[in-house]
């Protein structure tokens, strides 16, 4: 068997750590300056895997390669059926459907929580992520010039947006993730996005 994709958990902080890492000290992809220790990132998964999916892209040597992971938008009410989201492969893992494989899934298991709306913030240029938003649907709605400094540099950020599911007119609130474990729901997910691993 290949790679799967699974939730994660918190014993993931120093594979997902490792992933990330990078992101920030080399490149501007991020613009997070100074990268979470260990500790930090087992405090962040922890703090959100309650509501919040954090997905892993682990090999059949038990290596996590990639994961994705959602957050709130924003802290005040209105804003509880919208989410943001980020992805992060390996950089040797890349160009392989992991990135496809894992946003499948997030995407999937964001529905069945009753989200309808999903954002993510692509610094530019970053070709990579501008393909897997246009793969997976999502919508260019707006860019920021010159908002972010970092290594020399001023950088633009592009908004994506896609639509899970036409919201209705009284929505209840969103499920939390732990509300699915052990589901047919979550399993399903998780599968729908290995079939992009499998192939």
């Amino acid at each position: 068997m290949g790679s799967t994709i699974r939730v994660a958990t918190v014993e993931d902080a120093p594979a997902i750590r490792a992933i990330y890492a990078p992101f920030v000290e080399s490149t501007p992809i991020s613009f997070e300056v100074e990268p979470p220790t260990t500790q930090e990132m087992r405090a962040r998964i922890k703090r959100t895997l309650d509501q919040y999916p954090w997905l892993v892209c682990e090999t059949a040597d038990n290596e996590v390669i990639g994961y994705a992971a959602a957050s709130e938008l924003r802290a005040t009410p209105p804003y509880i059926w919208t989410v943001e989201l980020s992805a992060y492969v390996r950089p040797d893992a890349q160009q392989a459907g992991v990135g496809t494989a894992l946003y499948t899934s997030l995407l999937e298991t964001l529905e069945e929580q009753g989200y309808y709306n999903v954002y993510a913030v692509v610094t530019l240029p970053n070709p990579a992520s501008i393909r897997l938003h246009k793969q997976m649907g999502f919508d260019p709605v707006g860019t920021f010039p010159t908002v972010g400094y970092k290594q020399g540099e001023w950088h633009d950020i592009q908004w994506w947006y896609r639509q899970l599911t036409d919201p209705p007119s009284d929505p209840d609130p969103p499920q939390p993730l732990s509300s699915l474990r052990e589901t047919s729901e979550l399993r399903q997910a998780l599968k729908t996005g290995q079939t992009y691993l499998d192939a």
